[in-house]
């Protein structure tokens, strides 16, 4: 009888390891400075049938894709709720499947503005690469409704790049980015090149951004830029960019104290690397953080294998002299271009994409601070929201193209092929303002 207990307490500890397993997985939260979901122990399991509750009653909003290191495989999903939901999850299938997979989400309480949300982010792997799938978000029995999603293949794509969206009023940068999808739905993933909101704190300010991009952002993957207005507070005084940093779980940067500050990733045969370049903002929180990230950068594309590499920052890399203003500015190169474009140089960058400015130039290749075909394509990458500076700017001895002025709002497409990368700029009403190419065999 003793021997028969023992075996019926094997045969339920062999039955019960799986489910403590899953039940661990769940339980699974943000490590605090990390922002990111490491989920080597999280698997994916099949979803349980159920009748569930759709759409208007799922406690979700701003659900959303973000990019992640290898797109061929992998997706990063995130949305907040109103309420904890500690069962948050995301069920994913091959589209036209019937049979789901479940991923265990985290639920990090996010407090910023007086105002408490609740951050779920799931990070899938194990994806089949040029596949069309769908996803749906929820907790308990309430899902959201399935929506489509692909993986990355080839050296072929297409990306979206807005410039600056920070606004006093969010419609006029969804009057940007909705002409922009709706012209380009085959785009893989967009860029926003950082001040995506004028507040950084301003609760309600990152809601209009999500609330404008909530069709394509739930569709493609964001690759976001922070930029200096990211680090302001509602007294407009510097502080760490905490909702930013919150809001978007990016690819995994050593050391951790800098996550979700700059990252890079790759997407067919190009590698992306987003820098921080708000070093006059954040000297007083972080003093080594230019040492650092410039340490960083070197050993990131030194082990690149990629064929093409394109910078993203925000702040850029030349100064203009003023044009209406009263008081004197030189021309020349800003301290980012100082200390960033002789690094460019020494490692073989093709493009360089910034923005700050507000104002859409395009430099042509620059090398040693001076034109020259050698050196990396430089493009000032304009405004796409309401907050523009019309005439400011005197036209830099190394501009080739400048939008017409003063400013109105812009964005841009980018188009990779095997041997060239294109890049377009756009009214939004479709008008093509300049094309720019760079070829390698």
């Amino acid at each position: 009888m003793n021997i028969k207990k023992t075996l019926h307490k094997k045969t339920i500890a062999k039955i019960l390891i799986p489910f403590v397993i899953i039940a661990c997985a769940a339980a699974y939260a943000f490590v605090p400075g990390a922002k990111t979901v490491t989920q080597q122990s999280m698997r994916a399991t099949k979803a349980v049938a159920a009748h569930y509750e759709l759409t208007d009653t799922v406690d979700a909003m701003n659900i959303r894709q973000i990019i992640t290191k290898d797109s061929t495989t992998t997706r990063t999903f995130m949305w907040q709720s109103q309420l904890e939901e500690s069962d948050a999850v995301v069920e994913y299938r091959i589209k036209g499947t019937g049979e789901a997979l479940a991923m265990p989400a985290t639920n990090e309480t996010f407090t910023d503005d007086n105002t408490t949300t609740y951050i779920h982010t799931a990070a899938i792997r194990d994806l089949q690469p040029g596949t069309d799938y769908e996803y749906r978000v929820g907790y308990g029995k309430k899902r959201s409704d399935w929506t489509p999603f692909r993986t990355a293949q080839g050296h072929d794509f297409k990306a979206l790049i807005f410039p600056d969206s920070q606004s006093s009023d969010y419609s006029v940068w969804a009057q940007t980015e909705q002409p922009a999808w709706q012209a380009n739905p085959d785009a893989q993933f967009f860029i926003n090149m950082g001040d995506l909101v004028d507040n950084g704190q301003d609760h309600y300010q990152w809601n209009a951004w999500f609330d404008v991009v909530s069709s394509m952002i739930s569709r493609i993957p964001a690759a976001p830029v922070m930029g200096n207005h990211e680090t302001y507070d509602k007294d407009w005084k510097v502080r760490m960019p905490e909702a930013y940093l919150h809001l978007f779980a990016l690819p995994k940067i050593t050391p951790e104290t800098y996550q979700n500050q700059y990252y890079s990733f790759d997407y067919g045969d190009v590698h992306f690397i987003v820098l921080n370049t708000q070093m006059t903002e954040m000297t007083q929180f972080q003093p080594n953080m230019q040492a650092d990230e410039i340490d960083w950068f070197k050993k990131d594309i030194e082990q690149t294998t990629k064929k093409w590499k394109v910078i993203i920052m925000h702040k850029d890399p030349l100064q203009y002299a003023f044009n209406s203003r009263p008081e004197p500015r030189a021309e020349g190169f800003s301290a980012e271009g100082k200390t960033w474009m002789p690094l460019f140089d020494q490692y073989g960058v093709d493009v360089v994409l910034s923005a700050h400015l507000h104002t859409y130039r395009n430099r042509g290749h620059i090398r040693d601070f001076q034109h020259d075909d050698a050196g990396p394509l430089y493009i000032l990458t304009g405004v796409a929201g309401n907050v523009r500076y019309p005439s400011l700017w005197k036209q830099h001895r190394l501009d080739e193209y400048v939008a017409p002025q003063p400013e109105t709002d812009n964005y841009m497409t980018m188009e990779a092929k095997e041997n060239s990368l294109t890049f377009k700029a756009f009214l939004p009403s479709g008008e093509e303002l300049d094309t720019v190419s760079v070829t390698k065999e």
